[in-house]
């Protein structure tokens, strides 16, 4: 009996190989002869999808799995393989067996599942039992849990992106991309021509424009202060603010409102007007310095009315009658150089890399590559574990870029996000509860919110209509072993020493299950764009958001000059690496894949499909609709057009 096997190889670079492949078909009855599939050096080439015959002695009956072997020919050659699919002599139906992996090694052997989806109790031949164990046993040596620094999610056990395993790497345009673009941000930045200034002040802002000379921010040199607390790189830092907090040395009836000058502040807080930016976390970093400083200024620095848009034009007004011009300007200068060390290292580190990172560890640790959940899961977990493994050697390392530049780098890093991570919630990563409990679900022009909601009913209704694929009852949940396991790695193992994290450690209902895939995906795609993808956007001109500042702030306003403020912002060579860094980090990947976009199909069966082709659908709609949102506005807020977004955290 011959069957028809076809086989596809990667398109990425280097994904063929001249090394010997066989293949064998295992059935219900039997298994083929083991084939060598034609002559080495002629087939495997980059992105080749080839035919070849496979004889059996007699029926083998509804196949299980393909078992694909790799001999070296001459040199040791890897190959990635996309798919197998085997046609049945007789009969219309093919099977798919999906691989997307790669082949490393002499005399490697992979056996690759049929592509239909199933849970452990779907499973009842022995065979393919024992297949589940094995490949969950091999991953769980592979893929170890690490506690990279006390009170921090844990991670994935590798000093370095070098001691990860191939299929968690980076394709190899996408690493030499990676490594190239910094040295090219760093080269437009003419740094030879500026290197002879190295480590001395700027002489004043406009001297800030000489390295916008290649790399141009769109928006670069027209923001507004308080539209970034809605809208900039960390949009989830406002809240309602019910009372005035204890160190703000202003009460409640001593200032009157600057928009609405017949009342006072006390009214206005009492009518819930007055919204809060706080970054009292960061104790012993001079936001509560600022405060001081401003005592006679309650609402222009942390507290931003319901129309932020007009908080400029206040500060000019309250500037103009209190403060010297150039204290306020340093003022703000410190605000936003606090929300550097926020945004980049609470919202974006932790709040996405290290979130997700617990996702992709205990996927790859507990759910076999059959199981529904890891099909789901799995292209939004693509690269995360090199880039976050680059980020700890290379941006936070004690030798790293941002122990070099950035205030909190080094032991205040981890401090800072040792702190963050104690009150870190479950529940603030679901954008409905987040936006409720900072009361700011009716605030206007919250661009962020808006889009981050409608994005999650179209993750929720996506991952509901899988999960309800698989799952009839919550019953099925609760008695799916392996699932089981997963949330308990996620909980247990992954968000450790979390007090108030609120994720139990079992999975009792599908409503649970929804809601946590949800916030999988909607933080590896859409809150991790919110705050990654506009960092050069807000952080290029350096003076709005500076990555140091070089002094601490003043104690007598009155003596503040321009030469103080030079002297205090980053200087040129810290100036130019935090360019450099926020547009290597921020700009658009060339090898992105756009959300909903699934290139690897893990998913085979027609009602799967059916599900993603909808979600797709109503990303495109949605996408549609922030766009026609958009039409007119000076500053538009686009982040988060699914088109502009990765599936997955990849940089």
């Amino acid at each position: 009996m011959e069957y028809k096997v076809t086989v596809a190889t990667g398109t990425s670079e280097y994904s063929g190989t001249n090394n010997y492949i066989y293949v064998t078909l295992v059935g219900e009855r039997g298994e083929s002869e083991r084939t060598v599939l034609d002559n080495p050096g002629l087939d495997f080439r980059r992105g080749a999808v080839d035919d070849y015959t496979v004889k059996s002695s007699a029926d083998l009956g509804p196949l299980i799995l393909v078992r694909l072997e790799k001999q070296k020919y001459w040199v040791e050659d890897n190959w990635f393989c996309r798919y197998v699919k085997v046609s049945v002599p007789g009969q219309r139906c093919s099977y798919t067996f999906p691989c997307y992996r790669w082949l490393v090694g002499d005399k490697v052997v992979v056996e690759l599942r049929e592509g239909t989806a199933k849970k452990i109790s779907d499973d009842t031949l022995p065979l393919e039992i024992s297949h589940r164990k094995a490949e969950l046993q091999e991953r769980q040596k592979i893929y170890r849990w690490l506690a990279w620094a006390p009170s921090i999610p844990k991670c994935i056990d590798a000093k370095s992106e070098a001691d990860l395993p191939q299929d968690a790497r980076f394709d190899n345009e996408k690493r030499s991309d990676f490594v190239g673009s910094l040295h090219y941000a760093l080269l437009e930045l003419s740094l030879k021509k500026l290197a002879i200034k190295f480590g001395k002040s700027w002489n004043d802002l406009d001297d800030f424009k000489r390295i916008f000379w290649k790399l141009r921010s769109p928006i670069a040199e027209d923001w507004f202060f308080g539209y970034q607390f809605l809208n900039g790189s960390n949009p989830r830092m406002i809240t309602k603010c019910k009372e005035l907090p204890s160190n703000f040395p202003v009460t409640g009836d001593m200032v009157q409102s600057s928009l609405i000058p017949t009342t006072t502040l006390k009214e206005e807080l009492k009518e819930g007007n007055i919204f809060l930016v706080d970054y009292a976390i960061m104790d012993g970093i001079p936001a509560n310095v600022i405060r001081d400083r401003i005592q006679h200024i309650a609402s222009p620095l942390c507290l931003l009315y319901e129309h932020p848009e007009k908080a400029e034009n206040m500060f000019e007004k309250k500037t103009k009658r209190i403060d010297p011009p150039l204290a306020w300007l340093l003022a703000k200068m410190w605000v936003r150089h606090s929300e550097f060390q926020v945004f980049q290292l609470l919202s974006h580190l932790l709040r996405t890399h290290l979130v997700v990172e617990v996702i992709c560890v205990s996927t790859l640790r507990q759910l076999p590559a059959v199981h529904p959940i890891y099909k789901l899961l799995t292209p939004h977990l693509r690269y995360t574990l090199e880039i976050n493994c680059r980020g700890r050697t290379q941006l936070l390392s004690m030798d790293g870029i941002f122990k070099k530049v950035v205030s909190t780098g080094g032991d205040g890093l981890l401090i800072l996000a040792q702190r963050e991570y104690k009150v870190l919630t479950y529940r603030s990563l679901q954008p409905k509860f987040d936006f409720l409990d900072r009361g700011v679900t009716k605030l206007k022009d919250y661009f962020y919110r808006d889009h981050s909601m409608m994005l999650w009913n179209v993750i929720q209704n996506f991952v509901s209509g899988i999960v309800s694929l698989y799952y009839k009852s919550d019953s099925e949940v609760e008695q799916d072993s392996e699932l089981q396991a997963w949330i308990h790695d996620v909980a247990v193992e992954g968000f450790v020493d979390v007090p108030h994290f609120g994720l139990a450690s079992e999975l009792k209902t599908k409503e649970e299950l929804i809601t946590l895939l949800s916030v999988a995906i909607f933080t590896s795609t859409a809150q991790h764009a919110a705050t990654n993808n506009g960092q050069f956007d807000w952080c290029a001109w350096v003076p709005n958001t500076p990555c140091t500042m070089r002094h601490p702030p003043p104690t007598d306003k009155d003596a503040v000059t321009m030469g103080m403020i030079m002297d205090t912002l980053p200087d040129i060579s810290q100036s130019c690496v935090e360019m450099a860094i926020t547009w290597h980090l921020g700009r658009a990947q060339p090898d992105a894949i756009p959300m909903g976009q699934y290139v690897e199909q893990y998913f085979t069966e027609p009602a799967a499909l059916r599900v993603i082709d909808k979600f797709r659908k109503e990303l495109k709609e949605l996408e549609e609709q922030i766009i026609a949102q958009n039409e007119g506005l000076e500053l538009q807020y686009l982040y988060l057009c699914p088109s502009r977004m990765e599936n997955s955290i990849t940089i």
